[in-house]
């Protein structure tokens, strides 16, 4: 029988991998001569988009490996930008699966794992999304993760956490797809 925390970690660690997974197919949309393309993200290139991506997920690596995450983020490699991300995905997912840390810190504050990787998940799902509409090629996301993640957001973003971070949420129907209120409620137009 599993207890309760490693219940939480496995469904965090879970949620981060499906994320991954649906980022990992818009970034088959990437060629390299859409890197200049606006994104969602407002002032950022589709370059700047994968660069900030690689950095989350070295944070999110290093909050698996070492139980920590440091506030210097290493440099993300040479060669392609698509390529390395993919890697680092892998990496990341490889090194969820081997740990039982029960928390990571964060800034000096503890966090459980399980919220770790849950606001890990919503990230990168994002920021998969934001991919695709760079790309010119909108991908929604899987109903089933979208609506896990819309349940999640609240609990990780507030109206004092979107200044600087996040646009105004977008007005949408209650009844657009999940991925549609997902994407809306963190400030992109659907």
């Amino acid at each position: 029988m599993i207890d309760e925390g490693a219940a939480a970690l496995i469904g965090g660690v879970g949620l981060l991998e499906r994320a991954v997974n649906y980022t990992l197919g818009s970034l088959h949309l990437v060629t390299p001569g859409l890197m200049s393309r606006p994104t969602p993200c407002r002032d950022w290139d589709l370059a700047d988009l994968l660069a900030h991506m690689n950095d989350s997920l070295l944070a999110l690596q290093e909050a698996a490996d070492l139980g920590h995450v440091g506030l210097d983020v290493p440099e993300a490699g040479a060669g392609d930008p698509v390529a390395v991300l993919r890697d680092r995905a892998c990496r990341l997912l490889g090194a969820w699966a081997g740990t039982d840390r029960p928390e990571a810190s964060v800034g000096g504050l503890a966090l459980h794992t399980s919220i770790l990787t849950s606001t890990g998940a919503i990230e990168v799902a994002a920021h998969g999304w934001d991919v695709a509409q760079a790309c010119g090629r909108p991908r929604p996301l899987p109903p089933a993760l979208a609506e896990e993640l819309l349940e999640l957001v609240p609990l990780f973003i507030g109206d004092d956490d979107r200044a600087g971070r996040f646009d105004p949420a977008v007005a949408v129907s209650p009844t657009a797809p999940a991925s549609d209120r997902l994407v809306a409620f963190l400030g992109r137009r659907p």
